[in-house]
């Protein structure tokens, strides 16, 4: 007979916007998110009409809890929406939640901050995922879809040949990716991630600072040897941090041999215009932990 050996149900991509004021000095803090929410637990037996009903729930519980608590930073605000539902079902063991911040700045009109005008300035996000339990409370935090790019300062040479190799020895080459880095933390309770809410925004803050420094002013060898580098920095930076993970896609720039033209010079350190690539490309992944 067939049984049921994994399930979880609940809801994806919630919109929530919500405007914090600070009326002392009228300014304006924004936060956008989408937000998943996914329960795991004693659902086996549960009928469709009891499902139905406490996915409607779900949905209007995260809605309240925005306006009740403060959701900066995202990863308290997480483990605070997975605590509700394990403390209100008993016959819910695991809340999953997902919570993807999206990039509002602050714009600056006539050299000031303005106190309530905001831009978006790339498809970089502030991602969380928590897992919270009567046991404890994993959270990863993390950054992701932050495009970078430098022009010089990459090699990547002194590879493992076999017959199918067709890429050269590169000593000197373009060097852009996609970052997408997390780092895990864990907790025993709720309580303990509000002791620590201050180490959230300072660790990503740090972490976003560690991957420019690094990508910009390492001498690369290559990506795998980059994203080591910072990993263990950032290690280094918050020791409440367990492991952190980086996944680094290469986004390739090729050059165009111009010789055709009038021996038009294009290549090597006469390199100047290039063909943006977008598939296939290099992936490199890594976790680090102490």
């Amino acid at each position: 007979m067939p049984r049921l050996q994994a399930a979880r149900y609940g809801k994806d991509n919630i919109r929530v916007y919500k405007v914090e004021r600070d009326e002392a000095t009228k300014t304006h803090t924004v936060v956008e998110m989408t937000v998943c929410v996914l329960l795991e637990g004693e659902i086996d037996v549960s009928g469709r009409q009891q499902c139905s009903r406490r996915h409607r729930l779900n949905e209007e519980h995260h809605i309240h809890h925005a306006k009740l608590h403060s959701i900066t930073p995202v990863d308290q605000w997480a483990a605070i929406l997975g605590n509700h539902f394990i403390e209100k079902y008993d016959h819910i063991k695991i809340a999953h939640i997902t919570v993807v911040q999206h990039r509002w700045t602050r714009m600056t009109v006539n050299g000031q901050p303005h106190p309530h005008s905001f831009f978006r300035d790339g498809a970089e996000k502030r991602v969380v995922q928590a897992d919270v339990s009567r046991s404890g409370i994993d959270i990863r935090s993390g950054i992701s879809d932050l495009l970078v790019l430098k022009s010089t300062g990459s090699e990547f040479h002194h590879f493992v040949r076999d017959d199918f190799t067709t890429l050269p020895d590169v000593y000197d080459r373009i060097l852009s990716t996609s970052v997408d880095a997390g780092w895990t933390w864990k907790f025993s309770s709720l309580d303990e991630v509000k002791q620590n809410v201050a180490k959230f925004d300072d660790t990503w803050t740090k972490a976003r600072e560690i991957t420019f420094r690094l990508f910009a002013l390492e001498e690369s060898p290559s990506v795998q040897n980059t994203m080591y580098k910072m990993c263990g920095e950032i290690l280094d930076a918050q020791p409440l941090v367990q492991t952190v993970d980086y996944s680094l896609p290469n986004k390739h720039y090729f050059e165009i041999n111009l010789d055709w033209h009038h021996g038009l010079k294009n290549t090597g350190k006469d390199a100047e215009v290039y063909a943006p690539q977008s598939d296939p490309n290099g992936l490199i992944k890594c976790t680090v932990s102490r």
